[in-house]
């Protein structure tokens, strides 16, 4: 069990093997869900994003428009490992 200190700032430094156990690396997110009896669970963030900043993320990248029948067509031979 690792054993952390906290600042007088209510701060805590995590070891690295911590961060590496956790899959965490600098800059990214960890959430701590409270439980009862004053326990925590510890775990990196899953990548959040809303549909906003997925919608228009390639755009102007081609000229080309896709039809809805090639889109269908593109995403099922995907799936059936067709190419």
């Amino acid at each position: 069990m690792a054993k952390l200190t906290v600042t007088a700032r209510g701060q805590v430094t995590f070891r690295k093997e911590v961060l590496q156990h956790l899959g965490i690396q600098p800059g990214e997110k960890i959430e701590l869900d409270l439980l009862p009896d004053g326990r925590g669970m510890l775990k990196a963030a899953s990548p959040g994003g809303t549909i906003d900043a997925f919608v228009g993320l390639l755009a102007g990248r081609t000229k080309k428009v896709a039809t809805l029948d090639e889109m269908n067509e593109a995403a099922a031979s995907g799936w059936s490992g067709r190419e």
